[in-house]
C-alpha cells in the first residue's frame, strides 16, 4: 500500500517533522509567563507519561518479559538520552531562539557517526567530513548574528546547553541498537520516555517546593500541547512514514522541520528572519543532506 501510494507516507513525514519542530515554539510561549525549564519540564513530562506507558503496553502484548539487563538498559537510556536531552534542550532554549535550537538539534546526524568513530573507530568519508563542516559553518553563522545582536555571553550558553542536548540523545541512538533488537523499537521508545517522565517529576520535586507547580493556566495548556501534538502524536506519525516510505525518505523529508520552527516563531514569537538566518539555515540543511546521501553510498 505504501509504494502504491506515497503521498500518503510524505504528508505523515512532513506533518510529523512540523509538530516536533513546535515544541521549541511553544516552550518559548511558556517561558513569558515567568516558569523556569525544571517547572516547564515537569508538566509536560508529567502529562506525556501516560501516553508513552500505554505505547510500552501495546508495543509489548505477547512479546516475551524483560530481563533485568534489560531493564538495567532502558533505565540508563531514558536517564542518559531522553532525560538529560529534554532538560537541557529546555534550559538551552531560555537564551537562543527557537530557530537556532532547531538548527543545532538537526545536527544530530553528524554527532551519531562522530560517536561511532570515537567510541568504535568506525571510519567517516571526506565528503561526510566536508558535509559535516557545511552544516557546523551555517550553526556558527547564525549563533554569531544572534551572539552579535545580544552582546552577552547568554546565547553561547544556552548554544552549549542545547548542543549538549543533541549529544545527549546521539549517545542514545548509538547505545540504543542492541537494546532495539532485543525490545523493540516501539517498546523501547515507550519505556525509556516514561523513565525519563519519572526524572523529570522526580527532579522538579527534589529541586522546587511544590509551590512552584501553581504556574498561570496558560502554562498547562502549553504543556499539554507539547506533551500530545509535539511529543507522542509526531512519534506515531513518523513511525507510520516509515512504514510507507522508508527511513530514508522520511529523514529527507524531515527537512521541512527547521524552516517550519523558522516561520512558527517568526509567526508566534516575533522572532526576525534574517538574511544570516535564512543563510545559516541553507548551509544546515544543505550540509545534512550530502551527510546523509554520503553516507548511504558509503554504506
Amino acid at each position: 500500500m505504501g509504494a502504491a501510494n506515497p503521498t500518503v507516507g510524505l504528508v505523515l513525514a512532513a506533518l510529523g517533522a512540523v509538530a516536533f519542530s513546535g515544541k521549541a515554539v511553544i516552550v518559548k510561549l511558556a517561558y513569558r509567563y515567568g516558569v523556569d525549564a525544571v517547572t516547564l519540564l515537569m508538566y509536560r513530562m508529567l502529562f506525556a507519561l501516560p501516553i508513552f506507558l500505554v505505547m510500552a503496553w501495546w508495543a509489548g502484548r505477547g512479546q516475551s518479559g524483560l530481563s533485568g539487563r534489560d531493564w538495567r538498559g532502558i533505565v540508563a537510556l531514558g536517564v542518559c538520552g531522553y532525560y538529560l536531552a529534554s532538560f537541557l534542550d529546555f534550559a538551552g532554549l531560555a537564551w537562543i531562539t527557537a530557530g537556532l535550537e532547531r538548527l543545532i538539534l538537526y545536527l544530530n546526524p553528524t554527532l551519531v557517526v562522530l560517536l561511532g568513530w570515537l567510541l568504535y573507530g568506525q571510519r567517516m568519508q571526506r565528503r561526510q567530513v566536508a558535509a559535516m563542516l557545511l552544516s557546523y559553518c551555517g550553526v556558527a553563522l547564525v549563533f554569531g548574528m544572534e551572539a552579535w545582536g545580544q552582546r552577552s555571553g547568554n546565547t553561547a550558553w544556552g548554544v552549549l546547553l542545547v548542543f549538549g542536548s543533541a549529544a545527549s540523545y546521539a549517545f542514545y541512538l548509538v547505545w540504543s541498537g542492541e537494546m532495539v533488537r532485543r525490545v523493540g523499537a516501539l517498546r523501547l521508545v515507550g519505556l525509556a520516555t516514561s523513565v525519563a517522565c519519572v526524572c523529570c517529576v522526580l527532579q522538579f520535586l527534589l529541586m522546587r517546593p511544590l509551590s512552584a507547580a501553581l504556574v498561570a493556566p496558560e502554562v498547562i495548556w502549553l504543556s499539554v500541547l507539547n506533551a500530545t501534538a509535539c511529543t507522542a502524536v509526531p512519534v506515531l506519525l513518523v513511525m507510520l512514514a516509515i512504514e510507507r516510505i522508508g527511513a530514508a525518505l522520511t529523514a529527507q523529508t524531515g527537512m521541512i522541520g527547521p524552516l517550519s520552527t523558522i516561520v512558527l516563531a517568526a509567526w508566534l514569537l516575533g522572532e526576525t528572519i534574517t538574511a544570516w538566518m535564512v543563510a545559516g539555515t541553507v548551509l544546515v540543511l544543505a550540509g545534512i543532506y550530502l551527510f546523509t546521501r554520503a553516507g548511504r553510498r558509503g554504506a
